[in-house]
């Protein structure tokens, strides 16, 4: 049993209990808006680059095509978002912030400035950004390569 090792040494664990905890924190704040901090994010991100692919989406949020595929769900039923074909390739599908989705991500931006505020005001602006940095970092790593 002494091989085990113990789960607080887990990176991986340690770096997804902090990370349910700051979304709880998100998700709180962004309550009043219908929205997720998942839900948020996707919708940031297709205001600032404009149409993607849902794989193209998945691979610059970090995340698969599947957890993707099951974000942008709600908000296609939800007309925040609309699945076309991608005018640069019509055998794939377009995601695209629609106007009521512009509507949505401008209404939760105060919820998710509050937030952000909020993490910045317990865990130290300069911090903050150092986790951040930090974590883009680790992001950046390739885990694929053999070794």
């Amino acid at each position: 049993m002494s091989s085990i090792p113990k789960p607080d040494l887990c990176n991986a664990l340690a770096i997804r209990k902090a990370a349910r905890h700051i979304t709880g924190l998100y998700d709180r704040h962004l309550a009043g808006t219908g929205l997720k901090v998942t839900q948020y994010s996707v919708l940031a991100h297709l205001r600032g680059l404009g149409p993607r692919t849902i794989n193209e989406l998945a691979a610059i949020m970090a995340t698969d095509r599947t957890t993707m595929g099951r974000n942008i769900r709600p908000l296609e039923r939800d007309g925040l978002v609309s699945v076309t074909p991608d005018p640069r390739d019509a055998r794939r599908r377009a995601l695209a912030l629609t106007d009521l989705g512009l509507a949505r991500l401008q209404a939760a931006r105060a919820g998710w400035a509050a937030a952000q505020a909020r993490f910045d005001e317990a865990y130290g602006p300069e911090r903050a950004a150092a986790l951040r940095e930090t974590l883009a970092g680790v992001i950046a790593l390739d885990f694929d390569t053999a070794r």
